[in-house]
């Protein structure tokens, strides 16, 4: 009898780098060496696109970064992060330490499992398998709430829509599915709701609804990017603000289009402001160290959430990779430097590669600030219901500058707006009584308002406050709705 052998390999063989070396990516936080923050200490193997990574991932748990240093020298990869959570305060909820972990860390067969935060909030159980639908086009007074009556009118559910308009760009990413079944909608009902949404989006752009545009500047486009489900393959999702981000660089939205006297004021240029934010422009510089082969990108503007992820994202969407960066804030002012070179080695030569470069983070920056007022609402969602809200808006005379739209898992949805006046003056009150009016049994409350104070009489009371009104008739108002003040 013939007695065949073969070589014997140690099943644990493919974990014994790691079992020697430690895993290839350690993650620890420190809550005793700082008083009011949480210092976040991450070493590992350094691979492209490291830093978006982590940053991507305390982004999306809503963590503060007030302070960073970066360096990915002979090929490790070291981050210390300063950073408090969305109350202001020490990360001590274990929960997201562990996805903060597990996310970068070395544990990533857990990792795969573990959905975004954008994503949590749709449940495909219950609404089947959504299809994203990415829109880019010329931005002009009522084109969102245009897009919004024509998903209705296609018998299409809005599970989850976002909004950004900036520069007279829109960039919206919705997830739909098929109103009568709760499922995926099919390749030739896609094909047509295509058909009907570029329609809209090509629509001739005429001086009385939009401020004139060279066609050279004009972008408008519609396509599927399929199925994306939460807890997709790990590495093919990005979020859906990253996604957006790319959307709104795709169309050029840091060149400035050209006005003329009579357009309404913000419609079509300049950084939007909101709130207590201030109409500052980011101010960013590029230098190049010759030494090293780096260009070095200084960034400087107001603080806020989001920011190193905002900017980040645009690097790396440029093409380019950050081996060494710091970041600091001081007083509500951001200070961030980046040394950074082209994918394929160097720095930006070019003058043109600076002046692109620097537009694109000043756009970066500016996307998110917002004019007006911010409005959150809640109801149940029903096909259609996106397309009501908008149009009493658009009949109201408000532009929707950012538009965020959730469903949860028991069919209720979150809607934020931030919306101002088309022609830049204050929100009448009598949008308030009509919004009550004319949506129903819709949960509503005002955040951020911009109150109007006579320009004689600086310190005068205002004569009325819209968030006042809403409270007086809040009681009048069906149960079973949620209220976010």
């Amino acid at each position: 009898m013939t007695r065949a052998f073969s070589p014997y390999f140690d099943p644990e063989f493919d974990s014994l780098s790691e079992r020697i070396n430690g895993p290839p990516c350690r993650v620890t936080f420190d809550n005793e060496s700082l008083e009011d923050r949480t210092i976040v200490k991450i070493d590992c193997v350094k691979k492209q696109g490291q830093l978006l990574d982590v940053v991507q991932v305390l982004t999306e748990v809503n963590l503060t970064i007030s302070k960073g240093y970066i360096s990915s020298d002979a090929g490790w990869f070291m981050d210390v992060f300063h950073v408090k959570d969305e109350n202001g305060k020490k990360v001590t909820d274990q929960n997201i330490i562990n996805y903060i972990q597990q996310a970068i860390g070395s544990n990533r067969a857990a990792a795969s499992n573990i959905t975004s935060q954008t994503r949590k909030l749709l449940d495909t159980d219950l609404h089947g398998e959504p299809t994203a639908i990415e829109m880019t086009a010329t931005d002009r007074p009522g084109l969102f709430s245009e897009i919004s009556a024509a998903l209705a009118d296609l018998q299409c559910n809005i599970v989850e829509a976002h909004a950004w308009s900036h520069n007279a760009r829109l960039a919206c990413v919705a997830y739909i599915n098929d109103q009568s079944s709760d499922t995926r909608i099919d390749g030739n009902r896609l094909a047509a709701i295509e058909h009907h949404l570029n329609t809209i989006l090509h629509a001739s752009i005429t001086p009385e609804n939009t401020c004139p545009q060279s066609s050279s500047s004009q972008h408008k486009d519609v396509k599927s990017t399929g199925l994306i489900v939460a807890g997709g393959s790990e590495g093919t999702m990005t979020t859906v603000e990253r996604r957006l981000h790319q959307l709104l660089l795709s169309v050029q939205d840091f060149d400035v289009p050209p006005t003329r006297p009579e357009c309404p004021p913000g419609i079509s240029l300049g950084m939007d402001s909101g709130g207590d934010q201030e109409a500052e422009k980011a101010s960013v510089m590029i230098e190049n160290c010759a030494e090293k082969g780096y260009s070095i990108v200084t960034v400087q503007c107001k603080d806020r959430r989001r920011l190193m992820f905002d900017t980040v994202c645009t690097l790396a969407d440029m093409q380019y990779v950050i081996p060494h960066a710091s970041v600091d804030s001081h007083g509500g002012y951001a200070f961030q430097e980046y040394f950074v070179r082209k994918i394929d080695g160097g720095a930006l030569s070019t003058e043109n590669e600076k002046q692109h470069a620097m537009k694109c983070l000043e756009a970066a920056v500016e996307r998110r600030v917002c004019e007006g007022i911010r409005l959150e609402l809640c109801a149940n969602n029903r096909v259609g219901l996106l397309s009501d809200i908008t149009r009493v808006l658009r009949e109201n005379g408000l532009v929707v500058l950012r538009a965020d739209l959730a469903t949860k898992m028991d069919k209720c949805v979150d809607i934020t707006f931030y919306v101002r006046d088309i022609f830049g003056n204050k929100v009448d009150m009598e949008f308030v009584k009509s919004m009550k009016r004319e949506m129903g049994l819709i949960d509503l409350a005002v955040k951020n308002e911009k109150v109007v104070k006579p320009n004689s009489a600086p310190a005068a009371k205002p004569r009325f406050s819209i968030g006042d009104i809403f409270k007086s008739q809040i009681e009048r108002l069906s149960h079973s709705l949620v209220t976010y003040m």
